[in-house]
Order: structure tokens, then sequence, then C-alpha cells
């Protein structure tokens, strides 16, 4: 299994993003339907792909979190 980023789709082809911050170019008729830059997908071991919606939403809290530890008023 592995999780990767869709970075930007140029053509057919989407730029993905490994976790260890290399690329890879995979066909855009073998993602799933729906799919947009910055979602990010599970490749399993037998080639399936899918959303990793709970990934996404944890990543987004945690941006979220660190968003607002910025602005935060210090005292």
């Amino acid at each position: 299994m592995e999780r990767i980023t869709i970075d930007r789709f140029e053509e057919d082809i989407a730029v993905c993003e490994r976790e260890d911050c290399t690329f890879i170019d995979i066909p855009r008729s073998t993602l799933p339907k729906g799919v947009r830059p910055g979602n990010i997908l599970i490749i399993f071991d037998d080639g399936k792909i899918k959303i990793d919606a709970e990934e996404e939403l944890r990543r987004k809290e945690d941006l979220f979190k660190l968003f607002n530890n910025l602005f935060e008023k210090k005292e």
C-alpha cells in the first residue's frame, strides 16, 4: 500500500507526489472519478486506487490548528 497526493493534471496524466517527496505520473483514466488536485490516494498492492477521505480530513484539521496557532493572540 502506498499513499500519494495529486499535485496537478497535465492532459491525461496525474502528476502525484509520494510520501518521500518523489513524483510519479499516473494515467488519469486509472483514477477514481471526481479526483482533483490535493486529493490523497491509496494505491493498494493489487493496483486498486481509492481516495483517502479520512487522511484528507486529518491533514486539513492539522493545517487548521497550525493556522490558528499562527494568529493566536500572545500575551
